[in-house]
């Protein structure tokens, strides 16, 4: 007989039984009585008999460690009937099967004759063990090697699918496309593709302009809903009475203004995939109502009695840390749970690195079909360039770059002239580590800083003709941060 201990090591699962046993339990437990470790090398039973009252089998157990004998009895349990009664095997040998060290189990033999088993057949025995110790180990990374496989399969199959439903992907005007090899990009399409198939809640997170509702697209195109509507609503843009009659609709004389009855975003999105960006700045009013259509599938219009289904596909986003809101008590709990069933972190651009060129010839290309002169390309230094910039912004601020760049270089090569203030003075040094940067930078540094971003905004302004809007587009900035950045510099502009 041929067994494997169980995980808990209390019991052997049976594999293999020589003979056509009446009995043969895929599992047995391993008697305490027997008075050994499972480690045990190796143990002979002599003399096995069904005791007086039937109960238990009696016998004389020696081990490899106390080949001294001594007397044991077990109770009497299925397989010991089979072989002790039935088939009237007197002695026993147990050896055990390892692998590189490891217990796995053990090989029993069984014998009619009493004192079966001396010495020198446990030695026998245990080169036996040793080669079938070795036919489970090949067994194992057989199969090892087959679950590698069907893995390496599963990822393959999932490359395809991402790299096929990239292809198949519209270009829609305005939208933008799917673009990056990057592993941090590659890993979020392909949770993007795992989940589209089901019908499970998305949390899209990140920073803002990572591509939130480029892949809340990407989950609606490539499942079971592509048919339906991908209907988009953006939390942040409305006041909340606005955004419940968005979101929920509103029956005619509902609030004042309400002059006819209006379907609201979960009902024009049956069938289909609503997507709520920017979702952590709902209202606590509005979350909670929203928490009940995600439990119960249902709603009601705003000023209406009459229930209705909401047969729909949430995908929400944020750049906000919800869990932090949770314990500041402006998000609930119970409605992040709801949400995050599937939560996938988009990799803000920074961490993407070689997406950024890929990115910028993309958006090159479509800005140059829409303004209808489209650029000859960039330059050598106009590259570096946009590789050492952090881009904060991600990929919203390098398609606004790009496409500044595309207007003013008029058809031209796009050189650093035509790159935002704050672009053209990023440095293509690579940062170094922060205990090394602490060590190598000199004390002077932070107002060196200071003094450069003065005199790029004084620049700016003379360019401009202290006309701030005007500055702060030559920066790459908006009117409030170049307002802000004035102050803080105490610059005169009236001067």
């Amino acid at each position: 007989m041929f067994g494997l201990l169980t995980e808990d090591r209390q019991r052997v699962r049976v594999y293999a039984l020589s003979g056509e046993l009446k009995e043969s339990p895929n599992e047995i437990p391993i008697p305490p009585a027997l008075g050994y470790d499972v480690d045990e090398v190796a143990y002979v039973v002599n003399d096995a008999r069904v005791t007086e009252g039937g109960a238990t089998v009696a016998a004389v157990i020696r081990t490899a460690a106390d080949p001294s004998p001594r007397p044991i009895e077990v109770d009497l349990q299925a397989l010991q009937r089979e072989l002790v009664i039935a088939r009237g095997f007197r002695s026993f040998m147990r050896v055990s099967v390892r692998v590189r060290g490891r217990l796995l189990g053990g090989l029993i033999f069984c014998s009619r004759a009493p004192d079966a088993y001396p010495p020198a057949e446990v030695s026998r025995a245990r080169q036996i063990a040793d080669c079938v110790g070795l036919a489970v180990s090949h067994q194992r990374l057989a199969e090892e090697e087959r679950q590698s496989a069907l893995a390496r399969e599963r990822a393959a199959h999932l490359e395809a699918r991402v790299a096929q439903l990239r292809a198949e992907e519209p270009e829609a005007k305005n939208r933008p496309r799917i673009v990056g090899d990057s592993k941090p990009w590659r890993n979020a399409l392909g949770h993007a593709t795992k989940v589209a198939v089901t019908q499970a809640t998305v949390l899209l997170t990140g920073e803002s302009g990572t591509g939130k509702e480029v892949i809340a697209r990407f989950i609606h195109r490539s499942s079971n809903r592509a048919e339906g509507p991908f209907v988009a609503l953006n939390c942040a843009a409305l006041p909340e009475q606005l955004l419940e009659s968005e979101l929920f609709g509103h029956e005619k004389g509902a609030f004042t203004g309400a002059i006819a009855p209006h379907a609201g975003r979960i009902e024009q999105a049956a069938g289909g995939v609503l997507f709520l960006d920017e979702v952590g700045e709902m209202s606590p009013t509005v979350q909670a109502k929203f928490l009940r259509v995600l439990q119960e599938r249902e709603y009601q219009r705003l000023g209406g009695s009459r229930t209705l289904d909401a047969d729909i596909r949430v995908v929400a986003a944020t750049n906000r840390n919800l869990k932090s809101a949770i314990s500041q008590g402006s998000f609930r709990e119970d409605l992040y749970y709801r949400l995050a069933v599937f939560e996938i972190a988009l990799p803000p651009l920074r961490e993407r690195p070689d997406d950024i060129l890929l990115l910028a010839e993309a958006s090159l290309e479509e800005i140059g079909r829409s303004v209808g002169r489209p650029a000859a390309g960039f330059s050598e230094e106009v590259r570096e360039k946009l590789v050492a910039y952090p881009w904060p912004g991600n990929v919203r601020e390098l398609r606004n770059a790009i496409e500044r760049a595309v207007i003013l270089c008029e058809g031209g090569l796009i050189t650093s002239e035509h790159l935002p203030m704050g672009i053209v003075a990023s440095s293509p040094v690579p940062t170094p580590a922060p205990a090394a940067a602490a060590a190598a930078a000199p004390p002077a540094t932070a107002a060196m800083l200071v003094a450069t971003e003065r005199e790029m905004i004084l620049q700016a302004l003379a360019r401009a003709g202290n006309n701030k809007s005007k500055a702060a587009r030559l920066l790459g900035l908006t009117r409030a941060q170049l307002r802000t950045r004035i102050e803080k510099h105490g610059i005169d502009t009236e001067a």
